[in-house]
């Protein structure tokens, strides 16, 4: 049993030398933005008060939110930390339980954070198919502009020992298992990882841990849009203010959302997606290749597959030295002989 069960990621949180250039692309990827404190703030749709941070400092990545059910299970999990549940100073106000995970990632639990009016919902007019057509008399007609970020959904950590890393978060904080991410049989790399929400469904990951060479940090956190009218709205506004693409469109296997990647200008990657899995605590988890884990079942191929972006350094040698792990782990004993 774990001290708590979340119910949901609630930002993520970065340093940057420039605060304006931020705001600039976090507006043109679809957040409304403001300054408090010293810092930027993020905010989606759906009436939290933030889901994106930025402090002034050397562009890093320095932390993950995540959302417990009452401030009771903050002190819950305050007291077997043996550390304090503090007032969360910022937007929304609410409390805060700090910890450091076991690569030295700022985890922020936080609870009792007040929430505002949501905005009104991006137009989700009925779609004709060749099978229903329940639009009728009716025409669709989107206009041009940032998409509209609801929702933060996910965020992806690099891990150096992804089996340290998965035992602290689902000791701590009730993940399941949806999709374990192997190299070879028995070989795993990483997982993607729900919230337990019992009966109710929850997205299919709210937290992949990816054990990959090079340099630890976060490799995207991702957002929910409106639809894919919303989706492709934001893809053609950020090509028109020519800002770095990094991946999309496409719908990815794992978890089968529609996506798009972009970068930030500092380099951070972000990604657009929607109509996600969802999976309630009854549904077991799987086993996939890594051959899944970049592939796509339609849409643009990962940079990496194209020809457009280098492997990552180390990526050979790390595939190399687990080759000849994977090979020692499967060669057969030699037979004993009889003197």
């Amino acid at each position: 049993m774990s001290t708590i069960r979340i119910e949901d990621i609630a930002h993520v949180r970065y340093a940057a030398p420039d605060l304006a250039a931020m705001r600039a692309f976090l507006e043109d990827f679809g957040m409304g933005c403001f300054e408090e404190g010293g810092r930027l703030y993020g905010r989606g749709t759906d009436g939290r008060p933030f889901i994106h941070v930025t402090e002034r400092g050397v562009a890093r990545f320095l932390g993950v939110g995540l959302r417990a059910e009452s401030v009771a299970d903050l002190e819950k999990l305050a007291a077997s930390e043996g550390v304090p549940v503090e007032d969360l100073a910022e937007p929304g106000g609410g409390k805060i339980v700090r910890l450091t995970d076991p690569d030295g990632y700022g985890v922020e639990v936080i609870a009792g954070q007040a929430k505002g009016q949501a905005a009104l919902p991006f137009a989700d007019l009925p779609r004709n198919t060749a099978a229903a057509k329940p639009r009728q008399r009716a025409t669709v007609r989107v206009e041009p502009g940032p998409a509209h970020v609801c929702r933060i959904g996910h965020a992806v950590l690099k891990v150096s020992d992804f089996r340290t890393a998965e035992r602290w978060y689902k000791d701590r904080f009730g993940f399941i298992t949806s999709d374990e991410v192997e190299a070879a049989k028995n070989v795993p790399l990483g997982a993607f990882m729900r919230c337990d929400r019992g009966d109710k469904p929850a997205d299919h990951h709210t937290l992949f841990l990816a054990q990959l060479p090079g340099e630890l940090g976060i490799l995207h956190a991702a957002f929910e849009v409106a639809n894919l009218d919303d989706l492709m709205l934001g893809h053609q506004h950020l090509r028109a203010k020519k800002r770095q693409p990094a991946w999309g469109v496409g719908r990815h296997i794992m978890g089968s959302q529609i996506f798009d990647y972009w970068k930030d200008p500092f380099g951070n990657e972000l990604e657009h997606w929607t109509d996600g899995d969802l999976f309630t605590a009854a549904d077991p988890p799987q086993k996939q290749p890594m051959s899944a884990l970049l592939a796509v079942q339609w849409g643009a191929p990962h940079p990496m597959f194209a020809g457009k972006m280098p492997p990552p350094p180390g990526l050979v040698s790390f595939f190399m030295a687990l080759r000849l792990r994977v090979l020692g782990l499967f060669r057969s004993k030699p037979k004993e002989t009889v003197a």
